[in-house]
C-alpha cells in the first residue's frame, strides 16, 4: 500500500510526571495508529531547542501531529510549538498559537470567556468572598497540576493557600469560587470546517467518604492507586436523562468554540449548580488523545472509532486558516 504522506508526532513531555508520562506514551501511541492509517509517522520530543522544527521543516511532512502542552514541563511556553511550526508554514493539528497562547493562562482564558459574555466562575477577591468556599487552581497549568482535595478552602484562607501551593510547586495560583455540584468534561471535534460536539460525559464521583470534595484533582486524574481515581467515574446519558440541560451545555460549547477560536479538537469543562446554572471551568485545545482518556471514550460513545478520530483530526488542517 502507498503512504499517504508523512505525518510526525511531536510532543513535549518529560518523565518526570503522570500527566507528562501520559503525553510520550500518547505520542507513541497515535504514531503507531498513523502508521497503521498507511501514513509514515514517528514521535519527535521538543526540548528547548527548537531547530528540531526547522528540521522536521525540510522533510516536508504533510501534517505535524501537535501533542505539545508544555516544555520541560512548562505550560506556559505550550503555544511555541504552534507558533514555531507556523513560522516553518507547517500544517499541523490542533488548535493555532493564538488559541493555545491564551489557553495557557486561565485567568487570561477567563477574561476572553467573560467578553463572550460566557458564564464562568467568579474571581476571588476578600471583599465578596469571606468565609465562602474558593478553589485554588494554577495558573498556567493543566492536567489538575497542583489540585487536592487541600485546594478548597475558605476565601478567608485563600492568600495564604495560594502563597504555599505557590512555594510548593513552583508557577502561580490564582483563586476563584468553587461551585459545588456536577462536572461535565465535553469533547469537541473539528469536521468540514464546523465544530461538532460529542457526547457528553459526566465525571461521578462514588463512595466519597464525608468532607471530601467532589473535584477531579490530580490523585483522581492521575493516581491509580488512589481511591479518588477508583471512585471517580466517567458516565454518558445526559442527553437522554436531562435533554435541556445537555442542549444549554451543547450551545455553549460552540459559543466557547467559536469565541476562543479552537479548531481541531478540544475540551471544555463544565460545573453545574443544584439550580442548573452552567459555568465553563476551563477550556483545553490539546487535551489528552490517549485511548483511555475522555476525547476516545466520547469517540467511542459516538460510535466512532479511535483510529477513525485520529483520521479526522489529520483531515482537519489541511486547507484550514487559523486564528
Amino acid at each position: 500500500m502507498p503512504v499517504k504522506g508523512y505525518v510526525p508526532v511531536l510532543h513535549g513531555g518529560t518523565e518526570g510526571r503522570p500527566d507528562e508520562l501520559d503525553t510520550i506514551l500518547t505520542a507513541r501511541h497515535i504514531a503507531k495508529v498513523l502508521e497503521e492509517l498507511g501514513y509514515r509517522s514517528g514521535v519527535i520530543a521538543l526540548d528547548m531547542d527548537f531547530s528540531v522544527i526547522e528540521a522536521l521543516a525540510a522533510e516536508q511532512p504533510l501534517v505535524v501531529f501537535n501533542l505539545v502542552e508544555g516544555i520541560r514541563g512548562d505550560g506556559r511556553l505550550g503555544h511555541l510549538a504552534p507558533a514555531m511550526l507556523e513560522h516553518f508554514n507547517l500544517s499541523y493539528t490542533g488548535a493555532g498559537q493564538a488559541a493555545c497562547f491564551q489557553s495557557n493562562s486561565k485567568k487570561l482564558s477567563k477574561q476572553v470567556l467573560q467578553e463572550a459574555n460566557l458564564p464562568v466562575a467568579a474571581d476571588w477577591s476578600p471583599e465578596t468572598h469571606g468565609d465562602g468556599l474558593v478553589i485554588i487552581k494554577s495558573v498556567h497549568e493543566h492536567a489538575s497540576f497542583g489540585m487536592d482535595q487541600q485546594s478548597v478552602v475558605k476565601g478567608s484562607e485563600a492568600e495564604l493557600e495560594i502563597a504555599r501551593r505557590e512555594a510548593i510547586y513552583g508557577g502561580r495560583f490564582f483563586a476563584e469560587s468553587y461551585i459545588p455540584g456536577r462536572e461535565f468534561n465535553i469533547s469537541l471535534f473539528e469536521t468540514e470546517g464546523n465544530a461538532r460536539v460529542l457526547p457528553i460525559a459526566e465525571m461521578c464521583f462514588y463512595g466519597m467518604p464525608s468532607g471530601v470534595h467532589n473535584i477531579v484533582d490530580y490523585a483522581a486524574k492521575w493516581e491509580e492507586e488512589s481511591p479518588l481515581y477508583q471512585q471517580t467515574r466517567r458516565i454518558f446519558g445526559l442527553e437522554k436523562s436531562a435533554p435541556e440541560l445537555a442542549d444549554e451545555l451543547h450551545r455553549i460549547c460552540l459559543d466557547c468554540w467559536a469565541a476562543t477560536g479552537l479548531s481541531g479538537y478540544a475540551r471544555i469543562d463544565f460545573r453545574v449548580d443544584a439550580e442548573n446554572r452552567i459555568y465553563i471551568l476551563e477550556y483545553n485545545p490539546n487535551p489528552s488523545l490517549g485511548p483511555d482518556a475522555g476525547f476516545a471514550a466520547a469517540l467511542q460513545e459516538a460510535g466512532i472509532s479511535y483510529e477513525e478520530g485520529i483520521q479526522m483530526i489529520v483531515d482537519a488542517p489541511l486547507g484550514a486558516e487559523r486564528m
